[in-house]
């Protein structure tokens, strides 16, 4: 797989930078924390139990974050794409073992941040505990609330538009399967939902 670094990195900086302004002496703090990893498809960043000890930029492919339970029956708790942060946070706050697993659906390049180091960065710039906030309120707060307002208040074929907006090739690149989990349906409903639209087309 290849590796640009220097394309991935600015791709991190633009995503630090869409929350709030970072200046280059900030930045190449972050720089300096940042470690490149590939993952293979189907292999597990961080196990179930594990102590989560860095954030993932994922700089390409897609991870999922899930959760298994005593029937070995899992759960998707969330599924993250390109130029997302993805991490256990309560486990990386508390240091303690995640309650989830978080897994490849794809072949990756991840860029890794160790969560303490940027925390301690973050608590002695002001740069970027502006940043830490906006991004803590859009992810941690209004897009938490709002995927919790449309379990409820939205059917199963709105929550799958909304999806599919949001990112429009997922259908090619992650199994149904793992998508209907993320929506909180069985795959079969989601090959009905996906066959009506197709009529409607």
């Amino acid at each position: 797989m290849t590796v640009n670094k220097e394309t991935y990195l600015n791709n991190l900086k633009l995503y630090f930078e869409s929350y709030a302004p970072i200046s280059e002496k900030s930045w190449k703090l972050i720089e300096n924390l940042t470690h490149f990893q590939t993952v293979k498809k189907g292999e597990i960043v961080l196990e179930n139990g594990e102590i989560c000890k860095n954030l993932y930029f994922i700089a390409k492919g897609i991870l999922r974050t899930f959760i298994t339970d005593e029937q070995g029956n899992f759960y998707n708790k969330n599924l993250f794409l390109e130029n997302r942060l993805a991490c256990s946070k309560v486990s990386s706050m508390l240091q303690i073992p995640s309650n989830f697993t978080i897994e490849a659906l794809e072949d990756c390049i991840l860029i890794n941040l160790n969560y303490k180091k940027y925390i301690q960065l973050i608590s002695e710039n002001d740069d970027l505990k502006t940043f830490y906030i906006a991004y803590l309120e859009k992810n941690w707060i209004i897009e938490k609330e709002q995927r919790e307002v449309a379990l409820v208040m939205q059917n199963a074929t709105e929550r799958y538009i909304s999806l599919l907006e949001k990112h429009p090739s997922i259908a090619e690149r992650v199994p149904l399967l793992h998508i209907a989990s993320h929506l909180g349906i069985t795959p079969t409903q989601l090959s009905r939902i996906r066959k009506s639209l197709e009529k409607d087309l």
